[in-house]
């Protein structure tokens, strides 16, 4: 069952006709910048073993990105962490997220344990290295961490992801990072809608978002109306988005419903509204996932390329 939220409520939390979102907290005044200026920042995984700050930074720069995923784990010595952090600054990369993946909401208190460690060590690191963010998905009650089960989207499953989120922001006390939670198929946030939810409900001013529209793809309606979907997202998420994911998705024949995850460029999201939106989002990376080989994240690097060429839209 969905969460329901009254009008009146909902009239809280977004403006007339969906424009924008309320800035909450001083957000939003600086999270657009003029579209004279507008860029987007493309980042992607390195390859190899680039223990070294200086190797890695030339990986990075060698694939035309300007953004990366951390480059260190929880656990590293502050030395490590201080000489990337220096690396990416003189270089002028955005150190995207460093990913908590876990389940904080798992029935087995075992696993539910480790994962709420897993996200204050993550969060921890996100703050010390000055990545953008921390990410996690808010996690499932089924077997599978990422999975779906009848109790995600419940009342009850939304009060617990309020409070193993609070818990985990409150722990850290971050200062330059934000804890962010990547949205999901089926689980919270599923929507612009819930995620403008969870973020009245947290209440917590380093709770910020991470966006993967083709997380939210979920219907053949917002499949072949995702360019409406997307706007949407930036309309009401905007002045909160700290990274997004980039990936595709294409809609199967099936006489049922069937979303395949696709590499970028054979499948049906509208990249030009994508890339066009975020581009007037100050350093926000857009981050290549998912592929398995160099070969496919090039193939995916190219396809974005093109779609900012034909966008008019600049790569910083």
């Amino acid at each position: 069952m969905s969460i329901t939220i009254s009008r009146r409520n909902f009239a809280k939390l977004t403006l007339a006709g969906g424009a924008s979102v309320v800035a909450l907290k001083g957000m939003a005044a600086s999270a657009f910048i003029p579209q004279s200026q507008a860029c987007v920042r493309l980042g992607g995984p390195v390859f190899g073993n680039l223990k070294d700050p200086a190797e890695w930074v030339k990986a990075i720069k060698a694939k035309g990105y300007s953004a990366s995923y951390c480059p260190v784990s929880p656990g590293a010595d502050d030395s490590t962490i201080k000489a990337f952090e220096k690396a990416a600054r003189d270089a002028n990369i955005i150190i995207s997220e460093v990913g908590a993946w876990s389940n904080p909401i798992s029935r087995n208190e075992k696993e539910r344990n480790e994962a709420l460690k897993k996200c204050k060590d993550a969060l921890a690191l996100a703050d010390q290295i000055g990545a953008n963010c921390c990410v996690n998905i808010t996690g499932s009650r089924g077997e599978k961490w990422d999975g779906p089960d009848p109790e995600n989207l419940t009342k009850d499953t939304f009060d617990l992801i309020v409070q193993v989120t609070r818990e985990i922001i409150d722990a850290v006390k971050p200062k330059r990072t934000f804890y962010t939670l990547e949205t999901m198929p089926w689980a919270y946030p599923d929507s612009p809608d819930s995620y403008l939810q969870l973020i009245k409900a947290i209440d917590r001013k380093q709770l910020a978002v991470h966006l993967d529209p083709v997380n939210m793809i979920n219907s053949p309606e917002r499949y072949y109306r995702n360019g409406e979907f997307i706007k949407d997202c930036f309309a009401k998420l905007g002045p909160y988005i700290k990274n997004c994911h980039a990936k595709d998705i294409r809609l199967g024949t099936n006489l049922t419903v069937h979303l395949d995850e696709v590499i970028i460029g054979t499948g049906g999201l509208d990249y030009r509204v994508f890339l066009t939106e975020l581009s007037r989002l100050k350093n926000v990376p857009l981050m290549l996932e998912h592929l398995k080989t160099p070969e496919e994240y090039d193939q995916a690097a190219a396809a974005v390329r093109k779609y900012a060429e034909t966008a008019r839209i600049n790569l910083c």
